[in-house]
Parts: structure tokens; C-alpha cells; sequence
């Protein structure tokens, strides 16, 4: 099946190497020695970073140096396949995030599978944002702004706990916010079959859900979203996807399926990028453009 790359992204992709997270150990050790050779994340200026445990989770916290009395929240799920990243490895779109919307920013250092398979992962974001709504006042947080969101495996969190939020009546959430989503363990759609995209292919797909759902018996919707029958009530929700992904499908059939249900849906596909060019590639036009959509989506969603 022939795969679209935007020209000005084509020559870095066929440069990089293929990914492997059959050995997750083996996986987090080469994500290391990458992360090592990049020069370290500086805040802007205008930004506060700090560390926190709320509820005993670890998070990694940004947010505005001279906030508003009340501002919007998210917590933030990053990316990584469930069983690699943190957050230290995802501070550039938590402090863009936290900038576009004048609020706080909670990404969540959740616990990795498969030494910690469903549901420790999502417990540990639903506990976060229990606790964030609990403590609104405290925050200087706007309760009726807070958000979820999150990045490709922390995106599949973040709409299994939007599920979760509905259907236990917890924090009424403004909006979820999903960037290149995992949603779908059947791996049944057409771009789920491609073998050979850049960064991401079937075999990842298999491999990631093979260790998140390790001794599962069934697979709950809070842990694969797509799975869920009725999803209305849901908050309203981005949902952005990359062309060149074998997660592409999942992620326009979930807001698809959001938008028949009366949810409000906002669909952006980015032509000729493939999983992850986004953060790796941060400086090219076609990823800024990309980045900037979901930035965009967050402040209207999130706005006073």
C-alpha cells in the first residue's frame, strides 16, 4: 500500500531505525542513550517547572509565572507504547500546552506496563485528575476548565479516563485532547496492516498491547476506548492524526464514532507525517503547522 511523507520530513524517515519494544528494558535503554545525546530542556522563562506526588503519583508540573486567579487544567499522559517515557522525556509539549491555555499542566509519570499492566497506568491518571479537581481552589484552578489529554499510548489513557469520569460520575471534564491516538487492540483497520511506516507499524501495535494487557482476562473499554459502545456524554475532544501512521484509522473512527453520538468532535489529519514526527522533528514547517493545530484546539477548548 503506498504511504504519502511530506517531502520536507521524507529525508529523516528513511533514516530512522525501525523500533523494537518486544524487550521493553532493551526499548527504555535505547530510548536513554537517544535522550542523552540531545541537549537538556530549558524552561521559557515565562513558565514555572516543578515536582509534585499528588495522590502518591509522581507528576512533572508547569504552569504560568504570574497565573490568573482562576486558570484551566490538564493532566497530561504521555507517549511511549505503555511501556517506555516519562515524563522528563515529554516536557516540550506539557510546557507548550501549559502556555497555550495560561493554566496548569500535571504530566503524569504513570506506572509502565508489563511490569505494571492495566489498570495501573490508568489508575495512576485517574488519580491525578480526582485529585487535581478535589484541590481546584488550592490550585488557583478553574474546576469547570479541566482537561485530559495525552499522546499516543498516554492518549489512550486519557480517553479511558474521560470513560471512567463519565461513567463513575467523577471530575466533570471541559475536554480530551488526543495526539495521535492508541485506541483499538483488535488492530483490525486498514492502516493498522501497514508493516513498514517510520517509527510505528503493526508489529509495534501487537507487541504494545501485548504487554498493557498482559493477564487481562477481556479487555475493558476503559482500556482500549474504541471498544466502548455508547459514547455519548463524553467531553468535547481533538482527536489529531497522522497520515503516514498504522494508528491513523482508530483515531478517525473513534471521532467519527464521538460525532454520530452528539459528542463534539474536532478531526485534524496531518498529510505525510508519520508516528512521532512531531516531537522529533519539532523545527520543520510540517510539524509546526501539526503541533499548532492541537496548541490551537486546547486554547478554544479550554478558553474562559
Amino acid at each position: 500500500m503506498p504511504i504519502f511523507l511530506d517531502p520536507e520530513l521524507a529525508p529523516y524517515a528513511h533514516a530512522l531505525p525501525s523500533t523494537d519494544i518486544a524487550d521493553p528494558v532493551a526499548a527504555r535503554a535505547r530510548l536513554a542513550a537517544l535522550r542523552a545525546g540531545r541537549p537538556p530542556f530549558e524552561v521559557p522563562g515565562d513558565l514555572v517547572r516543578a515536582r509534585a506526588e499528588p495522590a502518591g503519583v509522581p507528576v512533572l508540573t508547569f504552569r504560568p509565572s504570574a497565573p490568573a486567579p482562576t486558570a484551566p487544567a490538564i493532566v497530561y499522559l504521555h507517549g511511549g507504547g505503555f511501556v517506555m517515557g516519562d515524563a522528563e522525556g515529554d516536557q516540550p509539549l506539557a510546557a507548550q500546552l501549559a502556555r497555550a491555555v495560561g493554566g496548569l499542566v500535571l504530566s503524569v509519570d504513570y506506572r509502565l506496563a508489563p511490569e505494571h499492566p492495566y489498570p495501573a497506568a490508568h489508575d495512576d491518571g485517574y488519580a491525578v485528575l480526582r485529585w487535581a479537581a478535589a484541590n481546584a481552589g488550592e490550585l488557583a484552578v478553574d474546576p469547570g476548565r479541566i482537561a485530559i489529554a495525552g499522546s499516543s499510548a498516554g492518549a489512550c489513557i486519557a480517553a479511558g479516563i474521560a470513560l471512567r469520569a463519565r461513567d463513575d460520575g467523577g471530575p466533570r471534564l471541559a475536554a480530551q485532547l488526543l495526539e495521535i491516538p492508541v485506541l483499538d487492540d483488535r488492530a483490525e483497520t486498514g492502516s493498522a496492516r501497514y508493516e513498514h511506516t517510520p517509527m510505528w507499524t503493526r508489529t509495534n501495535i501487537l507487541d504494545s498491547w501485548a504487554h498493557y494487557l498482559r493477564g487481562v482476562d477481556g479487555v475493558p473499554a476503559y482500556a482500549a476506548p474504541a471498544r466502548a459502545g455508547d459514547l455519548r456524554g463524553l467531553p468535547p475532544a481533538y482527536v489529531g492524526v497522522c497520515s503516514a501512521d498504522p494508528l491513523r484509522d482508530e483515531g478517525i473512527d473513534y471521532a467519527r464514532r464521538l460525532t454520530d453520538q452528539g459528542v463534539q468532535a474536532e478531526l485534524r489529519m496531518y498529510p505525510g507525517l508519520f508516528h512521532g514526527a512531531t516531537g522529533m522533528f519539532p523545527g520543520l514547517d510540517v510539524t509546526r503547522r501539526a503541533r499548532a493545530a492541537l496548541l490551537d484546539a486546547a486554547a478554544r477548548l479550554l478558553s474562559s
